[in-house]
């Protein structure tokens, strides 16, 4: 059951961090006073995506395992810097943050790697 869900999970947190990343959040959240914590959030945001991704792209579509990294990374940075465009050119409250869109690639960078050496030892011990 957990891997027929892996999409519609991965699906889903897609949309919700699209809606969070174009809303107005002025003055909805609270200020945590963490230096750089919107840039710890987006590491952690995209992180995220690039795990559900590759875990989708693997129980969902039977990708081999570097061909789903790869396409999880690759959407997961393509994601990024499309949601960073948009906040510049839809929103009034949101602006284009290069630095967001560092965080966002390095937490997809990070996520695959850390997945690529999971899967590497796991194939070595089997």
């Amino acid at each position: 059951m957990l891997k027929k869900g892996t999409f519609l999970v991965a699906f889903v947190y897609t949309v919700a961090l699209a809606v969070v990343s174009l809303i107005n959040l002025d003055g909805r959240l609270p200020d945590v006073n963490i230096s750089f914590g919107d840039k710890i959030f987006h590491f952690l945001a995209y992180s995220l995506f690039a795990i559900l991704w590759f875990y989708a792209l693997c129980f969902t579509f039977n990708l081999k395992i570097k061909k789903a990294l790869l396409y999880a990374f690759i959407f997961a940075v393509s994601f990024g810097i499309v949601i960073e465009v948009l906040q510049d050119t839809m929103t009034a409250s949101r602006a284009l943050d290069v630095y967001d869109a560092l965080a966002n690639t390095l937490g997809a960078l990070i996520a695959s790697t850390v997945l690529w050496f999971k899967n590497r030892l796991h194939i070595k011990n089997s």
